[in-house]
């Protein structure tokens, strides 16, 4: 047991390492943060490290656009991956079991092919430039998230269908008020797994932003790395800031996160 925990001490070292070099190099001067060999913590805390860098990203206009983008996209993914899974779990027609198939086996197509498609096809609507390229492919159900809530929705038993359709509920009823409100362990990773990817997404805003006016975190850090490249506690500094949502997302829906990955395992 004292070897177990020694080595779960150490692992955690070194995992936790880069963020305790993030924090202090943010809290660091120029000097300190250029010193070799390495200063481990600054002999002063410069927190105005933070200011000088948030305010060079523009950082709340970055902020205002990243909360937007993926708030849209975590509420469509959990309605419209629930309604697929839904039908997939519930009904039977023909051809249901190769359909699923067929939903899941798009998960090899690597996003990289997508990318010129996706891009001429918003060029010809006219929406390049505006948050719809990054909003509308994410909102429509993805097929890992499909596959979670079926497993998932798979373990509830039917007879809880039967009850409610004797007490006069229809399909989209027994949907809405019954299995959805059980689905939340589910619902709950699926809004994390979508949250994480979308705060830090960086190509796809990278492709289809050209105005500073609606640059999101991602391309406001990249923007603040041409501008102090060198000085990289500015740089780290906003990092820290732009780290500190995704952290706390994670430690309020940890409970769901973990109950979701446990319960849609559990039938297959």
């Amino acid at each position: 047991m004292f070897f177990t925990y020694l080595i779960l001490g150490v692992v955690g070292i070194v995992v936790l390492f880069p963020l305790y070099w993030a924090v202090s190099t943010a809290l660091k001067s120029v000097p300190e943060a250029l010193r070799y060999p390495p200063v481990w913590w600054p002999t002063r805390l410069h927190w105005e490290n933070f200011t000088i860098a948030l305010r060079t990203m523009n950082f709340w206009l970055c902020l205002k656009n990243t909360s937007w983008i993926t708030f849209w996209c975590v509420l469509g993914q959990m309605l419209s991956s629930s309604i697929a899974a839904y039908g997939f779990a519930r009904f039977r027609f023909p051809g249901r079991d190769l359909l699923f198939l067929v939903t899941l086996g798009t998960i090899m197509i690597p996003f990289h092919i997508l990318i010129i498609p996706r891009f001429v096809l918003f060029k010809m609507l006219g929406m390049t430039n505006t948050f719809w390229p990054l909003i509308l492919p994410q909102i429509f159900a993805g097929p890992f998230n499909i596959f979670l809530l079926r497993q998932f929705f798979m373990t509830l038993p039917m007879e809880l269908d039967d009850a409610a359709r004797m007490d006069g509920c229809g399909s989209w009823g027994i949907f809405w008020r019954i299995l959805l409100p059980l689905a939340k362990p589910a619902l709950g990773i699926i809004a994390v797994f979508t949250f994480m990817r979308e705060w830090r997404d960086f190509l796809g805003p990278l492709i289809y932003l050209s105005s500073e006016t609606k640059y999101t975190l991602a391309l406001g850090l990249n923007a603040i790395h041409h501008v102090y490249f060198v000085e990289m506690n500015y740089l780290l500094a906003a990092s820290v800031v732009v780290m500190i949502p995704p952290v706390l997302v994670f430690f309020i829906a940890q409970r769901y996160f973990i109950q979701g990955i446990v319960f849609s395992g559990v039938k297959g």
